[in-house]
Formats: structure tokens, C-alpha cells, sequence
């Protein structure tokens, strides 16, 4: 089993996974209620991947100038499509972008500490593939239908065709994450029942790191 934990922090760190859709932010969203800190990994992304930033002017470069939006922004519908029906091209994206995110990830958690929180949540949708599930004391992992995972897509403004193409491309991680899950999390019930795993999971944590 591999060992957990290997950045040695304070207080638990929880590695949150899951696929798109699947409803990872509403269990950060509870984790963060319960006085943890929370790192979202997607959000550090497209902080790193903005108009005028190294990472983007690295990407463009690569990929193209047809990848940037008339405002010189990167156009990450478009870039997405390409990136997620080539898995080749996926890992070249991800070569630019992961040690630029590694490095912030770091600080932040160090950062994190300084607040005391019940909990520090790293959630990041390649914890695993990158190894950094091995930081973590425990990994978390977020699942629902995937049916359920399309309408949450949608509602959030993006095309079916696009949503399932996103689902699809991430089926084949689903063995790996589950193999490297402490615990699971299913979010097709109602918030409320959603939550009540979320704090049990949590005492159950916390019970453990005190003992």
C-alpha cells in the first residue's frame, strides 16, 4: 500500500477526486463549512493558464495562435475539444500546466497550515496520475451517475455532445482513482444525505488523527 501523507502536515490532508460533473465542489463546498481550507486545483489552472501568463503564452506557442480568442485570451472550449479526443495531446497540455500547478499547490498548502483549519483539501481532478495522491492522509472519492454528471454539465452552459465527450474521456481513470480511494462519496441523493457522509467522513478523520 503506498504510504500517505508524505507531506507530513498539521492538520489532515484530503485529496478529493472525481470525474466532471460529479460533484466534487459541493463536497468542498461542505468540507469548507466544517472549517477546512480548501485548493481547488482547476481554479489554480485557469489562474496560471490567463491572458499574459507564462503558462499561456507557453501553450500558445504549442498548440497554435488558432487556440487564442481574438482578445489573446486562450480559447479553452476549443483547446479542450482537441485535448480530450487525443489522449497525445492531452499530455502535452498537461506537461506545460502540471509543474506550474505543483509548485502553487505547495505554497498553498504550507499556507494553509498557518490557519489552524479542521482539514486542508487538495482537490484535483489528476491527484493520482500525478502522484501527488501520496501527499494526502486520505483520498476522497466523488461519484454519481452518468447521467446525472450531463445534466450538471449542461446546466452549467456546456453542450451535451461536449459533456459526454468529457465523461468519456475520463472512464478509463474511474479503476485507478477507485484502486487509490480511502473513501467514497456518492452525490446522487439530496444535499442534505450528501452532507452527512461529507461529516462523517470528516469525524471519522479528525477521530483518528486525534487518537
Amino acid at each position: 500500500m503506498t504510504e500517505r501523507g508524505s507531506l507530513g502536515t498539521r492538520a489532515p490532508l484530503i485529496g478529493l477526486i472525481g470525474p466532471i460533473g460529479a460533484g466534487k465542489s459541493t463536497v468542498a463546498g461542505r468540507l469548507a463549512e466544517q472549517g477546512a481550507v480548501v485548493i481547488d486545483a482547476d481554479l489554480l489552472t485557469r489562474e496560471l493558464m490567463a491572458l499574459g501568463t507564462p503558462v499561456a503564452d507557453a501553450i500558445a506557442a504549442r498548440f497554435g495562435e488558432e487556440y487564442r480568442r481574438p482578445d489573446g485570451s486562450l480559447d479553452r472550449v476549443a483547446l479542450g475539444r482537441l485535448v480530450f479526443s487525443d489522449p497525445t495531446r492531452l499530455a502535452e497540455l498537461e506537461s506545460i500546466v502540471h509543474p506550474a500547478v505543483e509548485r502553487l499547490e505547495r505554497e498553498l498548502i504550507r499556507a494553509a497550515e498557518a490557519h489552524n483549519p479542521t482539514a486542508i483539501v487538495l482537490e484535483a481532478i489528476k491527484l493520482v496520475e500525478t502522484g501527488h495522491a501520496k501527499w494526502c492522509d486520505e483520498v476522497w472519492l466523488v461519484v454519481c451517475e452518468p447521467e446525472a454528471q450531463v445534466g450538471r454539465l449542461v446546466g452549467r452552459g456546456m453542450s451535451e455532445p461536449d459533456a459526454r465527450q468529457r465523461i468519456a474521456a475520463q472512464e478509463a481513470s474511474l479503476p485507478l482513482w477507485r484502486a487509490a480511494a480511502t473513501r467514497i462519496i456518492r452525490t446522487d441523493g439530496p444535499r442534505d444525505a450528501v452532507d452527512r457522509q461529507v461529516d462523517a467522513h470528516l469525524e471519522a478523520v479528525l477521530s483518528s488523527s486525534r487518537s
